[in-house]
């Protein structure tokens, strides 16, 4: 499971140092495509694939379906961390996010996201406020 905030940098090659404790789960290899709210998700290796075994069941006659998963899989990159633990973004997915120097990587349970700091900051500040007045049941069972 990916939790916290981490606050790593973009070298001049496009490449970031894993967070420390996302390494283990990454190791493997890591997927990174295009995340709403224009972040980039990164997935290890094992959970892509089960993500794909769901998605695979997406009827084709479906539009919305069709839609999402040419964006969502499109963007996708398939990266090796290396022997520094660090990964490249595809300079593709550096532009979608709109990716500076300074970046948080937090952890969001079953994968991670890649934000522009400035973008992450201007997002969390919005929703803030937002998560202390929600008073209805978002998600069944949690409260």
């Amino acid at each position: 499971m990916f939790l916290g905030s981490h606050a790593p940098k973009l070298d001049e090659k496009g490449r970031i140092i894993l967070p420390a404790k996302f390494r283990d789960e990454l190791s493997g290899g890591v997927v990174m495509t295009r995340g709403q709210e224009h972040c980039i998700y990164v997935f290890s290796t094992r959970e892509f694939e089960a993500l794909h075994d769901k998605i695979r069941q997406a009827p084709v006659t479906s539009k919305q379906a069709r839609d999402y998963l040419r964006v969502f899989l499109s963007g996708a990159s398939a990266e090796t961390p290396d022997k520094q633990h660090r990964v490249t973004i595809p300079s593709n997915l550096r532009q979608y996010a709109g990716l500076s120097r300074d970046l948080v990587v937090i952890g969001a349970g079953s994968r991670a996201e890649i934000w522009d700091a400035e973008a992450w900051e201007s997002y969390l500040a919005e929703q803030e406020s937002v998560f202390s007045e929600t008073a209805e049941e978002v998600i069944p069972g949690l409260f």
